[in-house]
């Protein structure tokens, strides 16, 4: 057939004789290589411009091809096929019971044998027994061990002259005028809250403010101290004009009320000496 044909003849002369002979050679299994419904497929798949793949059933040491490799069909005569195996680069013809259409072989599936039914074993009698006899055992009496009670613990005298409070840190003292003139101190220690205000005198805090030497702290208290002295100079001025008009009109008051008293006093006079 080629120069490859001839190498197979030379690896396997009883296959090459058996092929000149018009024989097939025998394969392992009987009915397991392409059957006549397998070449016919393989003929239509040809005329339609396919080339379908086949699988060889057993291997072929000359050419260094294993069992299962895959070979693309070429032609099919009769019941020879000529395939082009995977990894050759040739033409090999093969029988029909040389090849399969699987790459593993179709095994027939056995007959699932179904097991006899087993026979039911015969029940025995049972057996009499004698009813067990239960001893009780003899009641203890246990008495409970001794409990040990603890020590009570000393209760942890108090420290002399109790907790210490944490010194202030800082001293706050806050100094506060109204409209009217009057001066209040409060003092705060540390995070605490300020104590209660106290009144002062204009004059003390005037006093303790130039002692402190501070210049803006000096010329803000004297302008409050300025314009509580307007203030109350502006209110005794009011005053003093409302005590003039009061004034004013209560001597109007007194002398229109003497007039009709000395008149009555009058006539009582004269009716006296005339009787």
């Amino acid at each position: 057939m080629s120069e490859l044909y001839a190498r197979v003849a030379a690896a396997d002369p009883m296959r090459a004789k058996a092929e000149r002979a018009g024989t097939t050679m025998a394969s392992g299994a009987v009915g397991a290589g392409l059957t006549a419904e397998d070449l016919a497929e393989l003929t239509d798949a040809l005329a339609q411009g396919r080339r379908p793949t086949v699988y060889l059933r057993d291997p072929v040491p000359g050419l260094g091809l294993p069992a299962a490799v895959s070979a693309k069909v070429v032609s099919v005569d009769g019941a020879t096929v000529l395939v082009s195996p995977r990894g050759v680069n040739d033409e090999l013809p093969f029988e029909a019971d040389e090849l399969r259409m699987t790459r593993k072989a179709v095994t027939p599936a056995r007959k699932a044998v179904t097991p006899a039914p087993k026979a039911a074993p015969t029940p025995k009698a049972p057996r009499k027994t004698r009813p067990a006899t239960v001893v009780q055992p003899a009641e203890r009496t246990v008495e409970p061990a001794p409990t040990e009670t603890p020590p009570a613990k000393p209760a942890p005298t108090p420290r002399a002259g109790g907790a210490r409070r944490k010194a202030p840190t800082t001293v706050t003292v806050t100094l506060h005028a109204d409209l009217d003139g009057a001066w209040t101190v409060a003092v705060q220690l540390g995070d605490r809250a300020p104590g209660k205000a106290v009144t002062v005198d204009a004059d003390a805090v005037e006093k303790a403010i130039a002692e402190l030497g501070e210049p803006g702290a000096l010329r803000a208290v004297q302008a409050a101290l300025d314009t509580a002295r307007r203030a109350a100079a502006a209110r005794v001025e009011e005053l003093t004009r409302q005590l003039e008009r009061a004034r004013g009109t209560l001597a109007a008051l007194g002398a229109s009320s003497e007039g009709p008293s000395r008149q009555l006093r009058n006539k009582g006079t004269r009716r006296e000496r005339s009787s």
